[in-house]
């Protein structure tokens, strides 16, 4: 067993190599100031001209306790190149009415009434599909009402916007976490990214399986939306963002993914049961529901953070001593992993020391998310059911 885990903690070692590799090969949103000068310069346009080169578009269903935050750091952007659009998908809390309060009467700003969800669809797909026929920008931000600018994080995305001249701008917004579960869980998408995704074949390869994207912050050209068949390419796929990558990278388009933490944050799930249920209703899909691929994922992730503080907790308890450098180095290199990927995701270090509760709690999302698509149960989600 010694033997054992020192082969497990040399594993970890590599993943903790990867991921210092991999992460320094992020690059971070702005930085050129060209952006600014566009959102600015009223010399670009003709006289009496006010076509928007940026086009926010939030798609917002029962989300009144977070459109009017949302909309209002949109609106922080005082350039009358900006224009916000929020649709209210069929919400039954008064988003809208909120959204309209929030707007103070901005005239850049609009919500409209989305349309019933046609069968075939996810609702935030058709959501998105709907603001894109009514978005005049050059370049289009898809934001989710949970997330919220930072100062010139508008001009910092229209910086690389116009480095790149078209595709798919993504990136990872900071968490913010507040109850046990959100905290355990949520860090982990950037702990995978990092760890199994080459971020350079991001960028640099067409393959649509070098794919990553957050659909709280998806930054597209106007015409390569179109080009890859936006939205409508994958209409009723759960794991909308992930898709839409996809479909630009299967049209040649670039597909950039950026570290935005500087400039956009979010608290995606309101407390521990949401983070439960909408994890479950996108792992499996995620992985394009297979059963064997999530399985060996899974399994990989307990063998490399789970068993290492379990036998370090056995050996203390039965004595073992030939267990505990093993396991211990297994142990700290795994929150060592943590603590480096979520050091470059400005979340607490202290979230490191949780991993092995963190990948429990994961893998036994992993398992309802597939157990209840294989029994037919489907998910729910806002009030909609999804198969």
């Amino acid at each position: 067993m010694a033997g054992v885990l020192w082969i497990i903690a040399g594993l970890v070692a590599v993943q903790l190599l990867f991921a210092l590799w991999n992460l320094s090969s992020l690059p971070y949103l702005g930085g050129t100031g060209e952006g600014r000068k566009h959102l600015s310069d009223s010399q670009r346009r003709g006289p009496g001209e006010a076509a928007p080169l940026l086009s926010v578009l939030i798609p917002a269903r029962d989300e009144a306790d977070n459109i009017g935050d949302c909309l209002k750091s949109v609106l922080a952007e005082r350039s009358p190149f900006v224009e916000s659009i929020v649709l209210d998908d069929g919400s039954r809390d008064g988003t809208a009415a909120v959204a309209r309060r929030a707007s103070l009467d901005d005239g850049r700003a609009s919500v409209i009434a989305g349309k019933p969800k046609p069968d075939g669809w996810t609702g935030k797909a058709f959501a998105c599909h709907q603001l894109a026929q009514v978005a005049r920008g050059e370049w289009w931000l898809f934001l989710d009402a949970d997330a919220r600018l930072e100062k010139d994080a508008l001009a910092a995305a229209m910086d690389t916007a116009l480095i790149q001249r078209r595709g798919l701008i993504t990136g990872f917004p900071r968490q913010v976490t507040r109850s046990w579960m959100e905290r355990l869980v949520v860090p982990l998408m950037n702990f995978t990214v990092a760890c199994h995704l080459p971020i350079k074949l991001v960028r640099g390869s067409d393959d649509p399986r070098f794919a990553a994207a957050h659909g709280a912050f998806m930054l597209v050209h106007a015409d390569s939306y179109r080009e890859a068949g936006g939205h409508a390419a994958n209409p009723d796929h759960l794991v909308d963002d992930m898709q839409l990558a996809r479909a630009f990278k299967r049209a040649k388009l670039p597909v950039s993914l950026l570290d935005i933490s500087a400039y956009v944050y979010m608290r995606m799930y309101a407390d521990g049961a949401s983070v439960w249920s909408g994890y479950r209703k996108n792992i499996y899909a995620g992985t394009g529901r297979n059963g064997w691929l999530l399985s060996m994922m899974m399994l990989l992730y307990g063998m490399l953070y789970l068993i290492p503080p379990s036998a370090l907790l056995g050996a203390v308890l039965a004595h073992r001593a030939d267990w505990i450098s093993g396991a211990a180095a297994g142990t700290l290199l795994g929150m060592a992993l943590k603590f480096v990927v979520d050091r470059r995701g400005r979340q607490p270090i202290a979230h490191a020391l949780i991993l092995p509760l963190g990948i429990a709690a994961l893998i036994g999302i992993a398992f309802a998310s597939w157990r209840d698509a294989a029994r037919g149960r489907g998910y729910s989600w806002k009030g909609r059911r999804y198969e």
